[in-house]
């Protein structure tokens, strides 16, 4: 499939789960299977590139390293759940950022075969190309990318991580981010980091438009006049957090990210 054809599939994928009216049943006729199974093919970067649903059958299995190529702090931030990070190469302008190929060999104990998959900012982004070319000249032999990247596995998935320094400075510099808490709402009353909005686990129930959910949909909880806001789920441990923040995409909510500690955690990133 060309790069233009599978962006075309992937707005209309995203325009039908953009719709809060029903839900897009996956057969034959829906770009949801095809979304999921498509790769860009973009040329010139010598690794091969795997599809969304190979990505996620990889993490699954935990059969390859998933290598996140962009900077740290965009990696703390938010990135594709299991995703690593290294340093850059030094010298190299942030324009040209480039992941430094002898962290990736210490990361794998200079273990060349080890599998590897690269990602970043999705189709037009040259990051996991440029390490891949380098990855390839150093003579490893299992690179493959998922050039689809960070803004795929959002339209396609849903939920992105976010480390524990990635929280104060979320915290500190997006203003218009929502923070959820999903502890139970007596635990919830006392106390959560400033500005947190209860939304249980306990009420969400399994479907779309029900329970929880549908009720912080409608009373403001959720940010239902912008689904771009950024939605930050937390709870008393990753395991709630990250099937509320599932149940989120669900909802056409497109940058959500759970964190896969515990609220303690939480507190302790904001406070120090």
């Amino acid at each position: 499939m060309s790069a233009s054809r599978f962006l075309i599939v992937l707005l209309a994928y995203a325009l039908l789960g953009g719709c809060d009216s029903s839900e897009v049943e996956a057969d034959q006729e829906s770009p949801v299977p095809l979304a999921h199974q498509s790769v860009l093919t973009a040329p010139g970067a010598g690794a091969s590139e795997i599809s969304t649903d190979d990505l996620q059958q990889i993490l699954k299995d935990q059969s390859a390293v998933v290598l996140d190529t962009r900077p740290y702090r965009e990696w703390s931030v938010s990135h594709i759940p299991g995703a690593l990070n290294v340093a850059p190469k030094p010298g190299v302008p942030m324009a040209l950022y480039t992941s430094d190929v002898a962290e990736i060999g210490r990361l794998l104990e200079g273990n060349k075969s080890q599998p590897l998959v690269l990602y970043c900012n999705g189709p037009f982004c040259g990051k996991s190309k440029r390490v891949a070319k380098e990855l390839l000249e150093a003579e490893y032999t299992n690179v493959s990318r998922y050039q689809l990247g960070a803004p795929g596995w959002r339209t396609l998935v849903g939920v992105m991580e976010i480390e524990p320094d990635g929280i104060p400075y979320v915290f500190n510099n997006d203003q218009t981010a929502v923070w959820i808490d999903v502890r139970d709402p007596l635990v919830f009353e006392e106390g959560s980091i400033p500005g947190a909005r209860n939304l249980p686990h306990s009420g969400v129930l399994p479907g779309k438009d029900v329970g929880e959910v549908f009720a912080a949909k409608n009373d403001g909880r959720l940010p239902m006049e912008d689904h771009n806001t950024r939605i930050i789920v937390f709870g008393q441990n990753g395991d709630q957090a990250r099937e509320v923040a599932d149940a989120l995409a669900r909802e056409a909510f497109h940058n959500v990210t759970y964190f896969a500690d515990s609220y303690e955690a939480v507190k302790a990133s904001i406070d120090q």
